[in-house]
């Protein structure tokens, strides 16, 4: 039986043989995170992982933390091409294109035949026409380093048919496709396609786009170009057949949404162009291409339903000098709240003021409030410039009735007449415009034309003005009165 004295020792040696094995876990724990904070390779593993993530999800939180993984792996690794070239591809998804274009150049410093940055520099020069010439020597430097780079091809040709060179684009990519093997893939019958499509080969193009849809059935661009060949064509049943099947990808798509969405409001189908937009999350809905497209797409119809007039309350919020959006809200408001749609016009009219429209608009709120002289005084200079103008000569005639200035609004009574002669109640006034001068006899010809194409439900009330008014005029006539003498005087009335 052992003594109290050495099992005493025998635990101690027992814990100290722990504490030195926790002591050196913890030192190999340790010498792996400080090993894991300095390698370069590690780190950039992390911003790849960070990337992918951020690029699945649409997560800018994610995209940045990559970029600060791969800053610090080039901060620690100076001459880090691959680093370079990742972090200039999360810019690129940040929309940082100055910064991307930084990192894509400093990558070919380092690795100057690389393909995939030759490639991306490129294409990201592509976006902006006055450097098309720049990113043509990239992208063909890409192609020749890289024959199988679709994406850098299709960029290339895009440019020569913008250039004017579209018959060279044509063949390069029937060439490719009727090679077959690789040629021939989906990508190719795309960029095939577009060069047709450009070249007003339409019937080409269509058959092209289908072949790329045969060979790759989501290809979402291929569907769309070919969406846009049918409308152009005017087979309107094939577009929406082509844009319906989009929808589900739209969602998850800002772009692409704004695409269909355009589209379908270019076939005037507007409530499918709304409910593309409304259909994506929240967050893509504030950005401005969507409000901006959605408030032009509510404001052409100008919906008169409470809610769509509380969605163009709030998308005004963002967009205060929208001039479509202020004229809808000021003619939804015309009958209820005249000041208030006033106010909606006036802003309309500075927000835009080459916009006959929204002159008009802005006048006819005036006239409405009868604030006359203002009214005269806008249509004036708008009709000196939109002399064809109906609404600012109806609105022009009005205001100038009322304000006791009757031959110049018979003036205007006479041109609306001959513009649209099927409107009888335009011959009441210009009777009663010639009435209130004395001008009796000419008062008496305009009534009787009202009478005879007036309709009796449509013109009641001023048939039933005229009727009483017509004998004491006839008996006015017939006394002489009103009646104008050689010198352009009047008798007066008795």
């Amino acid at each position: 039986m052992s003594s109290p004295s050495s099992l005493a020792r025998a635990l101690t040696r027992l814990l100290l043989f722990a504490l030195l094995f926790v002591c050196c876990a913890g030192a190999a724990r340790a010498q792996e995170e400080f090993e894991e904070q300095n390698d370069p390779v590690k780190i950039f593993n992390r911003g790849l992982a960070a990337q992918q993530k951020g690029m699945a999800t649409r997560s800018r939180e994610d995209l940045e933390a990559a970029v600060e993984f791969y800053e610090e792996a080039i901060r620690l690794q100076p001459e880090f091409p691959e680093a370079e070239y990742q972090r200039a591809l999360a810019f690129v998804a940040l929309e940082r294109a100055a910064d991307a274009e930084k990192g894509f150049r400093r990558a070919l410093e380092l690795r100057p035949d690389w393909p995939l940055p030759v490639s991306a520099l490129g294409l990201l020069l592509a976006r902006k026409p006055a450097r098309a010439a720049e990113a043509e020597k990239f992208l063909r430097r890409a192609v020749e380093l890289d024959a199988e780079d679709t994406q850098a091809s299709a960029a290339l040709v895009a440019l020569r048919a913008q250039a004017g060179d579209a018959s060279a684009a044509l063949a390069h990519w029937r060439r490719v496709t009727e090679a077959g093997g690789e040629g021939a893939r989906a990508e190719a019958w795309l960029a095939r396609g577009e060069a047709e499509k450009s070249s007003g080969e339409r019937e080409a193009a269509l058959k092209s786009f289908t072949r790329a849809l045969e060979l790759e059935s989501g290809n979402k661009l291929a569907r769309f170009r070919r969406a846009e060949v049918y409308f152009e064509g005017k087979e309107f049943d094939g577009a929406a057949k082509d844009l319906a099947q989009l929808e589900a990808a739209a969602r998850e798509d800002t772009k692409l949404a704004l695409a269909v969405a355009s589209l379908y409001s270019r076939m005037e189908r507007k409530q499918d162009a709304r409910r593309v937009l409304e259909s994506l999350p929240e967050a893509e809905r504030q950005t401005s291409d969507v409000k901006n497209l959605l408030a032009s797409l509510i404001s052409v119809d100008c919906d008169p339903r409470p809610e769509s007039r509380a969605a163009l309350e709030r998308l005004l919020e963002a967009e205060p000098r929208n001039a479509p959006l202020l004229a809808c809200l000021g003619e939804l408001n015309r009958t209820t709240d005249p000041a208030r749609a006033l106010e909606y016009f006036r802003r309309a009219n500075e927000a835009d003021p080459r916009s006959a429209k929204y002159a008009v608009g802005y006048a006819a709120a005036l006239v409405q409030l009868r604030k006359f002289p203002e009214a005269a005084s806008l249509l004036k200079r708008v009709l000196a410039l939109a002399p064809d103008d109906y609404a600012a000569r109806a609105n022009f005639a009005t205001a100038l009735y009322e304000m006791g200035l009757y031959k110049e609004a018979i003036a205007e009574y006479n041109w609306m007449a001959r513009a649209r002669p099927e409107l009888a109640v335009l011959h009441f006034f210009i009777g009663s415009a010639h009435d209130k001068l004395g001008e009796f006899t000419d008062a008496l010809a305009a009534y009787e034309t009202f009478l005879a194409r007036a309709d009796s439900a449509t013109n009641s009330l001023e048939i039933g003005k005229v009727n009483l008014r017509l004998p004491t005029l006839r008996n006015q006539i017939k006394r002489g009165e009103g009646v104008k003498k050689k010198d352009g005087s009047k008798k007066k009335k008795s």
